[in-house]
Protein backbone atom coordinates (compact mmCIF):
# COMPACT_ATOMS: atom_id res chain seq x y z
CA UNK A 1 0.00 0.00 0.00
CA UNK A 2 2.76 2.42 0.94
CA UNK A 3 4.65 1.56 -2.25
CA UNK A 4 1.58 2.46 -4.32
CA UNK A 5 1.11 5.77 -2.50
CA UNK A 6 4.81 6.52 -2.97
CA UNK A 7 4.49 5.74 -6.68
CA UNK A 8 1.53 8.11 -6.99
CA UNK A 9 3.41 10.91 -5.23
CA UNK A 10 6.63 10.47 -7.22
CA UNK A 11 4.78 10.67 -10.55
CA UNK A 12 4.59 14.40 -11.26
CA UNK A 13 1.54 14.57 -13.52
CA UNK A 14 -0.47 12.16 -11.35
CA UNK A 15 0.58 14.04 -8.21
CA UNK A 16 -0.62 17.26 -9.82
CA UNK A 17 -3.97 15.65 -10.64
CA UNK A 18 -4.42 14.53 -7.03
CA UNK A 19 -3.47 17.93 -5.61
CA UNK A 20 -5.72 19.67 -8.15
CA UNK A 21 -8.63 17.47 -7.10
CA UNK A 22 -8.01 18.01 -3.39
CA UNK A 23 -7.74 21.77 -3.91
CA UNK A 24 -11.08 22.02 -5.70
CA UNK A 25 -12.77 19.79 -3.11
CA UNK A 26 -11.42 22.08 -0.39
CA UNK A 27 -12.96 25.05 -2.22
CA UNK A 28 -16.29 23.18 -2.30
CA UNK A 29 -16.20 22.71 1.47
CA UNK A 30 -15.32 26.38 2.00
CA UNK A 31 -18.22 27.50 -0.21
CA UNK A 32 -20.56 25.27 1.81
CA UNK A 33 -20.10 27.62 4.78
CA UNK A 34 -21.02 30.81 2.90
CA UNK A 35 -24.65 31.59 3.84
CA UNK A 36 -27.21 33.05 1.48
CA UNK A 37 -27.52 36.83 2.05
CA UNK A 38 -30.45 37.68 4.31
CA UNK A 39 -30.62 34.23 5.94
CA UNK A 40 -29.82 33.60 9.60
CA UNK A 41 -28.10 30.17 9.78
CA UNK A 42 -28.86 29.87 13.51
CA UNK A 43 -32.61 30.18 12.90
CA UNK A 44 -32.40 27.55 10.16
CA UNK A 45 -30.48 25.12 12.37
CA UNK A 46 -32.92 25.54 15.26
CA UNK A 47 -35.91 24.93 12.99
CA UNK A 48 -34.38 21.86 11.37
CA UNK A 49 -33.41 20.46 14.76
CA UNK A 50 -37.03 20.12 15.80
CA UNK A 51 -38.79 16.80 15.33
CA UNK A 52 -41.05 17.92 12.52
CA UNK A 53 -42.79 15.82 9.88
CA UNK A 54 -41.06 17.90 7.20
CA UNK A 55 -37.60 17.12 8.56
CA UNK A 56 -37.45 13.86 6.55
CA UNK A 57 -37.58 15.88 3.33
CA UNK A 58 -34.14 17.25 4.08
CA UNK A 59 -32.70 13.81 4.84
CA UNK A 60 -32.14 12.99 1.16
CA UNK A 61 -31.03 16.52 0.26
CA UNK A 62 -28.49 16.59 3.08
CA UNK A 63 -26.79 13.54 1.52
CA UNK A 64 -25.81 15.67 -1.48
CA UNK A 65 -25.16 18.95 0.34
CA UNK A 66 -22.92 17.82 3.20
CA UNK A 67 -24.61 19.98 5.83
CA UNK A 68 -25.06 23.00 3.56
CA UNK A 69 -28.80 22.90 4.19
CA UNK A 70 -28.29 23.51 7.92
CA UNK A 71 -26.22 26.60 7.07
CA UNK A 72 -28.48 27.52 4.13
CA UNK A 73 -25.34 28.24 2.16
CA UNK A 74 -25.17 29.33 -1.46
CA UNK A 75 -24.70 25.64 -2.40
CA UNK A 76 -27.51 24.37 -0.15
CA UNK A 77 -29.13 22.54 -3.07
CA UNK A 78 -25.95 20.53 -3.68
CA UNK A 79 -25.79 18.70 -7.01
CA UNK A 80 -29.18 17.02 -6.60
CA UNK A 81 -30.81 18.99 -9.50
CA UNK A 82 -27.97 17.91 -11.81
CA UNK A 83 -28.31 14.28 -10.74
CA UNK A 84 -32.06 14.46 -11.34
CA UNK A 85 -31.48 15.93 -14.80
CA UNK A 86 -28.94 13.21 -15.60
CA UNK A 87 -31.38 10.48 -14.59
CA UNK A 88 -34.16 12.08 -16.67
CA UNK A 89 -31.92 12.22 -19.76
CA UNK A 90 -30.86 8.62 -19.24
CA UNK A 91 -34.42 7.38 -18.91
CA UNK A 92 -35.61 9.39 -21.93
CA UNK A 93 -32.99 7.98 -24.31
CA UNK A 94 -34.94 4.82 -25.24
CA UNK A 95 -38.12 6.89 -25.58
CA UNK A 96 -36.86 9.83 -27.67
CA UNK A 97 -35.01 8.69 -30.84
CA UNK A 98 -33.01 11.92 -31.11
CA UNK A 99 -31.48 11.41 -27.65
CA UNK A 100 -30.79 7.77 -28.41
CA UNK A 101 -29.01 8.77 -31.61
CA UNK A 102 -26.86 11.28 -29.72
CA UNK A 103 -25.82 8.59 -27.26
CA UNK A 104 -24.52 6.48 -30.17
CA UNK A 105 -22.52 9.27 -31.79
CA UNK A 106 -19.46 8.84 -29.61
CA UNK A 107 -17.75 11.72 -27.81
CA UNK A 108 -19.59 14.44 -29.74
CA UNK A 109 -22.97 12.93 -28.90
CA UNK A 110 -22.08 12.58 -25.22
CA UNK A 111 -21.01 16.23 -25.13
CA UNK A 112 -24.36 17.30 -26.57
CA UNK A 113 -26.21 15.17 -24.01
CA UNK A 114 -24.12 16.74 -21.25
CA UNK A 115 -25.06 20.20 -22.53
CA UNK A 116 -28.76 19.28 -22.58
CA UNK A 117 -28.39 17.97 -19.01
CA UNK A 118 -27.04 21.35 -17.93
CA UNK A 119 -29.96 23.13 -19.60
CA UNK A 120 -32.41 20.92 -17.70
CA UNK A 121 -30.49 21.45 -14.46
CA UNK A 122 -31.15 25.21 -14.57
CA UNK A 123 -34.98 25.15 -14.22
CA UNK A 124 -34.82 22.15 -11.87
CA UNK A 125 -32.47 24.03 -9.55
CA UNK A 126 -34.71 27.11 -9.63
CA UNK A 127 -37.83 25.06 -8.83
CA UNK A 128 -36.08 23.10 -6.09
CA UNK A 129 -34.84 26.33 -4.55
CA UNK A 130 -38.37 27.71 -4.60
CA UNK A 131 -39.75 24.56 -2.99
CA UNK A 132 -37.04 24.61 -0.36
CA UNK A 133 -37.81 28.23 0.50
CA UNK A 134 -41.50 27.40 0.90
CA UNK A 135 -40.74 24.42 3.12
CA UNK A 136 -38.36 26.47 5.23
CA UNK A 137 -41.06 29.08 5.65
CA UNK A 138 -43.53 26.40 6.78
CA UNK A 139 -41.23 25.13 9.54
CA UNK A 140 -40.17 28.64 10.59
CA UNK A 141 -36.60 28.43 9.30
CA UNK A 142 -37.09 31.63 7.26
CA UNK A 143 -39.62 34.39 7.57
CA UNK A 144 -42.63 34.02 5.28
CA UNK A 145 -42.88 37.83 5.20
CA UNK A 146 -39.35 38.01 3.83
CA UNK A 147 -39.64 35.47 1.01
CA UNK A 148 -42.71 35.46 -1.21
CA UNK A 149 -42.70 35.60 -5.01
CA UNK A 150 -46.37 36.66 -5.08
CA UNK A 151 -45.80 39.76 -3.00
CA UNK A 152 -44.44 42.87 -4.67
CA UNK A 153 -42.53 43.97 -1.58
CA UNK A 154 -40.68 40.64 -1.23
CA UNK A 155 -40.41 39.69 -4.91
CA UNK A 156 -36.91 41.12 -5.44
CA UNK A 157 -35.20 39.51 -2.40
CA UNK A 158 -36.94 36.19 -3.08
CA UNK A 159 -35.84 36.19 -6.72
CA UNK A 160 -32.30 37.15 -5.70
CA UNK A 161 -32.17 34.25 -3.22
CA UNK A 162 -33.41 31.80 -5.86
CA UNK A 163 -30.82 33.07 -8.33
CA UNK A 164 -28.07 32.61 -5.72
CA UNK A 165 -29.17 29.02 -5.01
CA UNK A 166 -29.40 28.21 -8.73
CA UNK A 167 -25.97 29.69 -9.37
CA UNK A 168 -24.59 27.61 -6.51
CA UNK A 169 -25.76 24.41 -8.22
CA UNK A 170 -24.17 25.42 -11.52
CA UNK A 171 -20.97 26.38 -9.68
CA UNK A 172 -20.73 22.90 -8.16
CA UNK A 173 -21.42 21.29 -11.54
CA UNK A 174 -18.65 23.40 -13.11
CA UNK A 175 -16.19 22.43 -10.37
CA UNK A 176 -17.19 18.78 -10.78
CA UNK A 177 -16.52 18.92 -14.52
CA UNK A 178 -13.13 20.53 -13.89
CA UNK A 179 -12.23 17.65 -11.57
CA UNK A 180 -13.41 15.12 -14.18
CA UNK A 181 -11.33 16.71 -16.95
CA UNK A 182 -8.16 17.66 -15.07
CA UNK A 183 -8.29 15.72 -11.82
CA UNK A 184 -8.83 12.16 -10.62
CA UNK A 185 -12.20 10.44 -10.84
CA UNK A 186 -15.74 11.60 -11.49
CA UNK A 187 -16.00 15.14 -10.15
CA UNK A 188 -19.72 15.11 -9.30
CA UNK A 189 -19.38 11.84 -7.41
CA UNK A 190 -16.33 13.08 -5.52
CA UNK A 191 -18.21 16.23 -4.45
CA UNK A 192 -21.02 14.09 -3.02
CA UNK A 193 -18.43 11.81 -1.40
CA UNK A 194 -16.64 14.68 0.33
CA UNK A 195 -19.92 16.21 1.49
CA UNK A 196 -21.00 12.93 3.08
CA UNK A 197 -17.65 12.33 4.77
CA UNK A 198 -17.48 15.93 6.02
CA UNK A 199 -20.84 15.52 7.79
CA UNK A 200 -19.75 12.43 9.76
CA UNK A 201 -17.84 14.25 12.59
CA UNK A 202 -20.75 16.65 13.06
CA UNK A 203 -23.25 13.78 13.31
CA UNK A 204 -21.07 11.96 15.83
CA UNK A 205 -20.69 15.08 17.99
CA UNK A 206 -24.44 15.72 17.81
CA UNK A 207 -25.14 12.18 18.92
CA UNK A 208 -22.67 12.38 21.81
CA UNK A 209 -24.24 15.63 22.96
CA UNK A 210 -27.77 14.25 22.67
CA UNK A 211 -26.85 11.18 24.75
CA UNK A 212 -24.84 13.15 27.30
CA UNK A 213 -21.58 11.38 26.42
CA UNK A 214 -18.45 13.30 27.15
CA UNK A 215 -20.23 15.62 29.59
CA UNK A 216 -20.48 15.71 33.36
CA UNK A 217 -23.94 14.11 33.25
CA UNK A 218 -22.69 10.77 34.51
CA UNK A 219 -20.48 7.89 33.59
CA UNK A 220 -23.32 5.55 32.67
CA UNK A 221 -24.72 7.76 29.93
CA UNK A 222 -21.23 8.46 28.62
CA UNK A 223 -20.34 4.78 28.43
CA UNK A 224 -23.70 4.00 26.82
CA UNK A 225 -23.15 6.63 24.13
CA UNK A 226 -19.67 5.39 23.24
CA UNK A 227 -20.84 1.77 23.30
CA UNK A 228 -23.59 2.66 20.83
CA UNK A 229 -21.03 4.29 18.56
CA UNK A 230 -18.90 1.13 18.69
CA UNK A 231 -21.94 -0.95 17.73
CA UNK A 232 -22.68 1.44 14.86
CA UNK A 233 -19.04 1.22 13.74
CA UNK A 234 -19.21 -2.58 13.63
CA UNK A 235 -22.47 -2.45 11.64
CA UNK A 236 -20.93 0.05 9.21
CA UNK A 237 -17.89 -2.15 8.63
CA UNK A 238 -20.08 -5.21 7.98
CA UNK A 239 -22.32 -3.23 5.62
CA UNK A 240 -19.35 -1.79 3.73
CA UNK A 241 -17.87 -5.26 3.23
CA UNK A 242 -21.21 -6.52 1.93
CA UNK A 243 -21.64 -3.47 -0.35
CA UNK A 244 -18.16 -3.98 -1.81
CA UNK A 245 -18.91 -7.67 -2.37
CA UNK A 246 -22.26 -6.98 -4.08
CA UNK A 247 -20.88 -4.04 -6.10
CA UNK A 248 -18.05 -6.10 -7.53
CA UNK A 249 -20.13 -9.27 -7.98
CA UNK A 250 -21.11 -10.08 -11.55
CA UNK A 251 -22.34 -12.91 -13.73
CA UNK A 252 -20.14 -13.49 -16.77
CA UNK A 253 -21.84 -14.77 -19.91
CA UNK A 254 -19.28 -16.46 -22.24
CA UNK A 255 -19.32 -15.11 -25.80
CA UNK A 256 -17.55 -16.39 -28.93
CA UNK A 257 -16.17 -13.79 -31.37
CA UNK A 258 -15.12 -15.04 -34.82
CA UNK A 259 -11.67 -14.07 -36.07
CA UNK A 260 -9.73 -14.86 -39.27
CA UNK A 261 -6.09 -15.74 -39.64
CA UNK A 262 -3.77 -16.52 -42.60
CA UNK A 263 -2.50 -20.08 -42.94
CA UNK A 264 0.43 -21.25 -45.11
CA UNK A 265 1.79 -19.91 -48.35
CA UNK A 266 -1.47 -20.30 -50.25
CA UNK A 267 -2.95 -17.53 -48.12
CA UNK A 268 -5.85 -19.79 -47.22
CA UNK A 269 -8.21 -18.22 -44.76
CA UNK A 270 -9.05 -20.23 -41.66
CA UNK A 271 -11.75 -19.02 -39.27
CA UNK A 272 -11.08 -19.32 -35.55
CA UNK A 273 -12.99 -18.24 -32.48
CA UNK A 274 -11.98 -15.93 -29.66
CA UNK A 275 -13.71 -16.46 -26.32
CA UNK A 276 -14.61 -13.58 -24.02
CA UNK A 277 -17.50 -12.75 -21.73
CA UNK A 278 -20.18 -10.13 -21.03
CA UNK A 279 -20.29 -9.08 -17.36
CA UNK A 280 -23.70 -8.49 -15.77
CA UNK A 281 -23.39 -6.73 -12.41
CA UNK A 282 -25.55 -7.83 -9.52
CA UNK A 283 -26.21 -4.18 -8.63
CA UNK A 284 -26.75 -2.42 -11.95
CA UNK A 285 -28.35 0.73 -10.59
CA UNK A 286 -26.06 1.52 -7.67
CA UNK A 287 -27.74 4.03 -5.36
CA UNK A 288 -30.17 5.31 -8.06
CA UNK A 289 -33.07 3.05 -6.92
CA UNK A 290 -32.71 4.42 -3.39
CA UNK A 291 -32.99 7.98 -4.69
CA UNK A 292 -36.02 7.09 -6.83
CA UNK A 293 -37.82 5.41 -3.94
CA UNK A 294 -37.11 8.11 -1.39
CA UNK A 295 -38.09 10.89 -3.81
CA UNK A 296 -41.39 9.15 -4.56
CA UNK A 297 -42.18 8.78 -0.85
CA UNK A 298 -41.29 12.40 -0.15
CA UNK A 299 -43.60 13.76 -2.85
CA UNK A 300 -46.86 13.16 -0.89
CA UNK A 301 -45.23 14.66 2.21
CA UNK A 302 -44.36 17.80 0.28
CA UNK A 303 -47.93 18.05 -1.02
CA UNK A 304 -49.24 17.50 2.50
CA UNK A 305 -47.35 20.59 3.68
CA UNK A 306 -49.64 22.60 1.38
CA UNK A 307 -52.89 20.61 1.48
CA UNK A 308 -53.03 19.16 5.01
CA UNK A 309 -53.57 22.55 6.61
CA UNK A 310 -56.60 23.84 8.47
CA UNK A 311 -57.18 26.61 5.91
CA UNK A 312 -57.77 24.07 3.11
CA UNK A 313 -61.52 24.30 2.30
CA UNK A 314 -61.66 20.82 0.70
CA UNK A 315 -62.22 18.64 3.74
CA UNK A 316 -61.72 15.23 2.13
CA UNK A 317 -58.47 16.35 0.47
CA UNK A 318 -57.21 17.78 3.75
CA UNK A 319 -58.05 14.57 5.61
CA UNK A 320 -56.44 12.42 2.91
CA UNK A 321 -53.10 14.19 3.02
CA UNK A 322 -53.21 14.41 6.80
CA UNK A 323 -53.54 10.62 6.85
CA UNK A 324 -50.70 10.26 4.31
CA UNK A 325 -48.54 12.56 6.39
CA UNK A 326 -48.99 10.29 9.41
CA UNK A 327 -48.50 7.03 7.50
CA UNK A 328 -45.37 8.24 5.68
CA UNK A 329 -43.66 9.40 8.83
CA UNK A 330 -40.33 7.54 9.19
CA UNK A 331 -41.21 6.51 12.74
CA UNK A 332 -44.21 4.57 11.37
CA UNK A 333 -43.63 0.96 10.27
CA UNK A 334 -45.41 1.66 6.96
CA UNK A 335 -42.62 3.96 5.72
CA UNK A 336 -39.69 1.46 5.82
CA UNK A 337 -41.93 -1.26 4.39
CA UNK A 338 -42.93 0.89 1.42
CA UNK A 339 -39.36 2.13 1.08
CA UNK A 340 -37.99 -1.41 0.79
CA UNK A 341 -40.68 -2.42 -1.72
CA UNK A 342 -40.06 0.61 -3.93
CA UNK A 343 -36.29 0.09 -3.82
CA UNK A 344 -36.80 -3.54 -4.90
CA UNK A 345 -39.08 -2.50 -7.80
CA UNK A 346 -36.90 0.39 -8.97
CA UNK A 347 -33.79 -1.82 -8.95
CA UNK A 348 -35.43 -4.06 -11.56
CA UNK A 349 -36.79 -1.07 -13.48
CA UNK A 350 -33.47 0.75 -13.72
CA UNK A 351 -31.50 -2.41 -14.57
CA UNK A 352 -33.94 -3.18 -17.39
CA UNK A 353 -33.74 0.36 -18.77
CA UNK A 354 -29.94 0.32 -18.76
CA UNK A 355 -29.84 -3.10 -20.44
CA UNK A 356 -32.24 -2.03 -23.20
CA UNK A 357 -30.10 1.03 -23.89
CA UNK A 358 -27.02 -1.16 -24.45
CA UNK A 359 -28.93 -3.34 -26.96
CA UNK A 360 -26.39 -6.08 -26.39
CA UNK A 361 -28.04 -8.84 -28.46
CA UNK A 362 -28.17 -6.66 -31.59
CA UNK A 363 -24.55 -5.57 -31.14
CA UNK A 364 -23.43 -9.19 -30.86
CA UNK A 365 -25.33 -10.08 -34.02
CA UNK A 366 -23.69 -7.26 -35.98
CA UNK A 367 -20.24 -8.39 -34.85
CA UNK A 368 -20.94 -12.02 -35.71
CA UNK A 369 -20.54 -13.05 -32.06
CA UNK A 370 -22.74 -15.60 -30.36
CA UNK A 371 -23.38 -17.37 -27.08
CA UNK A 372 -22.68 -21.09 -27.22
CA UNK A 373 -25.91 -23.07 -27.48
CA UNK A 374 -28.09 -19.98 -28.09
CA UNK A 375 -29.29 -18.77 -31.48
CA UNK A 376 -28.41 -15.18 -32.45
CA UNK A 377 -31.16 -12.57 -32.47
CA UNK A 378 -34.31 -12.89 -30.37
CA UNK A 379 -33.18 -16.10 -28.63
CA UNK A 380 -30.00 -14.37 -27.47
CA UNK A 381 -31.98 -11.35 -26.27
CA UNK A 382 -34.41 -13.55 -24.33
CA UNK A 383 -31.60 -15.60 -22.80
CA UNK A 384 -29.66 -12.53 -21.65
CA UNK A 385 -32.83 -10.95 -20.26
CA UNK A 386 -33.53 -14.06 -18.18
CA UNK A 387 -29.98 -13.99 -16.83
CA UNK A 388 -30.33 -10.28 -16.05
CA UNK A 389 -33.58 -10.81 -14.11
CA UNK A 390 -32.12 -13.67 -12.08
CA UNK A 391 -28.91 -11.80 -11.28
CA UNK A 392 -30.73 -8.57 -10.42
CA UNK A 393 -32.87 -10.43 -7.88
CA UNK A 394 -29.92 -10.65 -5.50
CA UNK A 395 -29.07 -6.97 -5.95
CA UNK A 396 -32.68 -5.90 -5.43
CA UNK A 397 -33.02 -7.90 -2.21
CA UNK A 398 -29.70 -6.55 -0.94
CA UNK A 399 -30.59 -2.90 -1.66
CA UNK A 400 -34.00 -3.34 -0.01
CA UNK A 401 -32.36 -4.73 3.12
CA UNK A 402 -29.74 -1.96 3.19
CA UNK A 403 -32.51 0.62 2.81
CA UNK A 404 -34.33 -0.50 5.96
CA UNK A 405 -31.23 -0.82 8.17
CA UNK A 406 -31.48 2.83 9.40
CA UNK A 407 -35.04 2.14 10.58
CA UNK A 408 -34.12 -0.79 12.83
CA UNK A 409 -35.36 0.02 16.36
CA UNK A 410 -32.58 0.71 18.82
CA UNK A 411 -30.04 2.12 16.38
CA UNK A 412 -28.50 5.44 17.52
CA UNK A 413 -30.37 8.51 16.32
CA UNK A 414 -29.70 12.21 16.71
CA UNK A 415 -32.24 13.85 19.00
CA UNK A 416 -34.62 10.96 18.46
CA UNK A 417 -35.22 11.92 14.82
CA UNK A 418 -35.21 9.11 12.26
CA UNK A 419 -33.95 11.45 9.56
CA UNK A 420 -30.93 12.07 11.79
CA UNK A 421 -29.74 8.47 11.76
CA UNK A 422 -26.03 7.94 12.01
CA UNK A 423 -26.40 5.28 9.31
CA UNK A 424 -27.76 6.22 5.88
CA UNK A 425 -28.22 3.60 3.20
CA UNK A 426 -27.76 6.00 0.28
CA UNK A 427 -24.74 7.67 1.91
CA UNK A 428 -23.00 4.40 2.62
CA UNK A 429 -23.50 3.03 -0.90
CA UNK A 430 -22.35 6.30 -2.46
CA UNK A 431 -19.20 6.42 -0.32
CA UNK A 432 -18.22 2.82 -1.10
CA UNK A 433 -18.93 3.02 -4.83
CA UNK A 434 -17.16 6.36 -5.30
CA UNK A 435 -14.15 5.07 -3.38
CA UNK A 436 -14.01 1.94 -5.57
CA UNK A 437 -14.35 3.96 -8.79
CA UNK A 438 -11.65 6.43 -7.73
CA UNK A 439 -9.24 3.64 -6.83
CA UNK A 440 -9.86 2.01 -10.23
CA UNK A 441 -9.17 5.27 -12.05
CA UNK A 442 -5.95 5.86 -10.13
CA UNK A 443 -4.88 2.31 -10.87
CA UNK A 444 -5.64 2.84 -14.55
CA UNK A 445 -3.47 5.97 -14.52
CA UNK A 446 -0.63 4.00 -12.95
CA UNK A 447 -1.01 1.09 -15.39
CA UNK A 448 -0.67 3.54 -18.30
CA UNK A 449 2.66 4.59 -16.82
CA UNK A 450 3.82 0.93 -16.73
CA UNK A 451 4.05 0.51 -12.99
CA UNK A 452 4.28 -3.23 -12.64
CA UNK A 453 3.22 -3.12 -8.99
CA UNK A 454 -0.31 -2.23 -10.01
CA UNK A 455 -0.55 -5.14 -12.43
CA UNK A 456 -0.36 -7.75 -9.70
Amino acid sequence: MMDRLRSIWTTQDLRNKVLYTLGLLLIVRLIAHVPVPGIDPTTVQNALGKNNSLSQIFGLLSVFSGGSIQNFSIVALGVYPYITASIVIQLLQPIIPALNKMAQEGEAGRNRLAQITRYITLPLAFLQGLGQLVLFANIGAVSSTQFNLLNGATFAPTLATLMVLTTGVLLLVWIGELITENGVGNGISLIIFVNIVAAIPQKISQYLVSTGSGTTGGASSSNGGFLSLVIVGVILVIMMVLIVFVTLAQRRIPVQYPTKSLMGGRRAMMQTQQATYIPISVNQGGMIPLIFAQSLLLFPVILASYLAISSNPVVWLRNLFSWLQVQLDPTNWVYPLLFAGLVFAFTYFYATVLWEQMNMAENLRKQGAFIAGVRPGNDTANYMEKVLLRVTLGGAIFLALVAVVPFIPGLPKISGNTSGNLISAASLIIVVQVALDTVKQVQAQMVMRNYSGFLR
